[in-house]
């Protein structure tokens, strides 16, 4: 983890920047696997087409539905597959069902309650039904969502709207991503960076304001 240089009060940061998906939200790709398998196709076919850029670009840009996201990813399955069951695995994978991990979610409740929390997510036009879902709707002080911008993470603008939105310069931003690359973009802008591989990597990132947390806590609540 990268840190910028600590202000007087001893906080590392003043507002935390989060990805959503690989950190908060997570996929149940056993589904797609099955129908992978039926067909005779190595496991990650459909993902590997999915988010091949030319396809998922274009939806987390917000410039294509759902239903042309997954009709590109039955043009991108091999010509071989029956049209039907490349339908059902396009099916499948764009309506993947999806958890938020509660005690990830738990953590960033009590850091909200001590700091600004915007998620930051390269995500697509249905996003708020997703997060009802989830019942995580009011879990970030704001939701910076690439679909709604036209600007994909590591686009050093999207970044820019996240700290702003959180009300404080970069500089004093945790930012927090499954993807090296989205961490090393924030990093280069000045804000902290975690990799986020395990919930142990948040935990010791928010270790210094949780702290604060649990020192202000009556005794009875910890």
């Amino acid at each position: 983890m990268q840190t910028p240089s600590a202000p007087s009060d001893g906080r590392p940061f003043d507002a935390v920047l989060c990805d959503l998906d690989g950190v908060i939200r997570f996929f149940d790709a056993s589904v797609v696997a099955r129908l992978e398998r039926e067909a005779g196709l190595p496991e990650g076919t459909t993902a590997a087409v999915g988010f091949a850029p030319e396809n998922d670009q274009p939806l987390l840009e917000g410039r294509i539905t759902r239903r042309q996201w997954a009709e590109s990813i039955v043009r991108g399955l091999p010509a071989a597959l029956p049209r039907p069951r490349a339908e059902a695995l396009a099916a499948a994978f764009t309506r993947a069902d999806f958890r938020a991990d509660p005690q990830v979610v738990a953590l960033l409740r009590r850091l909200r309650r001590l700091c600004p929390l915007v998620l930051v997510t390269n995500a697509t036009a249905w996003l708020d039904d997703d997060l009802r879902k989830m019942g995580i709707t009011d879990l970030a002080t704001s939701v910076v969502n690439s679909s709604e911008l036209g600007i994909v993470k590591p686009d050093p603008r999207i970044y820019r709207i996240a700290a702003a939105r959180a009300g404080v310069p970069l500089d004093r931003c945790l930012f927090v991503d499954d993807r090296s690359e989205n961490v090393t973009a924030a990093v280069a802008l000045g804000a902290t960076g975690v990799v986020y591989r395990a919930r142990a990597d948040l935990e010791r990132a928010l270790a210094p304001l949780l702290g604060e947390d649990e020192a202000r806590a009556p005794a009875a609540d910890r």
